[in-house]
């Protein structure tokens, strides 16, 4: 494995953290800030529409060395997570979580664009999913380690673990990242160019609306697990290792299925999974142990659909593709923001925690048409 793409993967690793944990320690951020669970997912929104607005930056940035573009996204990642873990209230922190989602959709574009330069031939799909794979061994290993800190001492210290963690990115992506050949420059104009065909809008649209129904029901994983499927609090970081471990396999096994078959036929198989998964959810939430098993098939298929969603971005980008890398991750955080916000409406309906995953399944089945069109009307048999 090339040191370059594990140094990309450190960075995935940080932005993981910063957006996933959150997810995990909602009721002791909520708790702190004397705020309701539900008011709570408005953190898990900001980041989200911090992602939406921070990927445009590519358009100023485009004549840059990517090299040095990925550095300066990760120390406004640095900064946003080290003022979220000094935030003394709920406005300061949803401002804190709105600056550390502004490098997150930018440097996952390029990042993307760098590992697939640097990927051997054939070998597209599996060098974007090993730069992705930091995210899910953040879901592994970090986000379990977020919520141990919040349980025994302070969520205040993930955040700070997160912006410390981003001096070993610069040091690591200066030292082992190459610079390597910049896109041509279409022009301002040019970037957008792309999104005058219907394959992007495709992607993206599958992109926003299957993640959001997954986020849904995933934005409220912690009350769940616990009141509904009756899992102690104590388990909770165990169960979240399981989630992170999913995430794990499935990105993995994503970017190996695309490059031997083709993206588009990998993300809409996988969609259909997501969409009947979390009707199963909605149905035996009450049993744990099959919840705890759909939730990591789950998990496992959110990162299935992800190296597949990115490099086919990548290939009907021409011309855009650094901010069409980046928009898979503005629709994939948009999907976030919705899917937590309309997530949350049944339980301020006075509705169960399980509803969520109700609410998410019509969207997650809606990606799937979308992949499936992509699939059949653009994406030839093998890219």
């Amino acid at each position: 494995m090339k040191k370059s793409l594990i140094a990309l993967a450190f960075g995935t690793l940080g932005l993981g953290i910063a957006e996933f944990v959150m997810m995990a320690i909602l009721p002791y951020v909520a708790a702190d800030l004397h705020i309701s669970i539900p008011t709570a997912g408005h953190l898990i929104s900001a980041y989200a529409l911090g992602v939406c607005a921070g990927a445009p930056m590519l358009t100023l940035a485009r004549k840059l060395p990517l090299k040095n573009i990925l550095l300066g996204l990760v120390a406004i990642m640095m900064v946003g997570n080290i003022f979220a873990s000094l935030s003394p209230n709920y406005w300061t922190m949803l401002v804190a979580r709105f600056i550390s989602g502004l490098p997150h959709g930018a440097y996952f574009g390029v990042a993307s664009v760098v590992a697939e330069k640097l990927a051997d031939k054939g070998k597209g799909s599996e060098a974007v999913s090993i730069m992705i794979a930091g995210m899910t061994i953040a879901n592994l290993f970090g986000v379990p380690l977020g919520t141990s800190l919040s349980t025994l001492l302070s969520w205040r210290l993930t955040f700070m673990l997160v912006g410390v963690w981003g001096i070993i990115i610069l040091y690591y992506i200066w030292k082992w990242v190459p610079q390597v050949e910049g896109l041509p420059d279409t022009g301002f104009k040019g970037q957008f160019r792309f999104l005058k065909t219907g394959a992007p809008w495709l992607i993206l649209g599958a992109t926003m609306l299957g993640n959001g129904g997954v986020f849904c029901w995933y934005s409220y994983i912690n009350p769940l697990l616990t009141k509904v499927s009756g899992f102690s609090t104590e388990s909770i970081t165990l169960l979240m290792v399981l989630a992170g471990f999913g995430m794990v396999v499935g990105n993995l096994l994503g970017g190996k299925l695309s490059d031997k078959y083709t993206p588009g036929r990998v993300a809409a198989s996988t969609q259909f999974i997501l969409f009947m998964a979390l009707l199963g959810i909605f149905f035996v939430a009450h049993i744990n142990w099959l919840t705890a098993l759909l939730m990591c098939l789950c998990t496992a298929g959110l990162f299935a659909v992800s190296s597949p969603q990115q490099i086919s971005i990548i290939h009907f980008a021409k011309g855009g593709e650094l901010l069409g890398a980046a928009c898979i991750q503005v629709a994939f955080n948009l999907g976030n923001a919705i899917g937590a916000y309309i997530g949350g409406l049944p339980l301020q309906a006075g509705l169960g925690y399980q509803y969520p995953a109700l609410i998410g399944a019509p969207l997650a089945f809606v990606g799937f048409i979308l992949l499936t069109l992509f699939y059949k009307k653009y994406e030839p048999k093998k890219m």
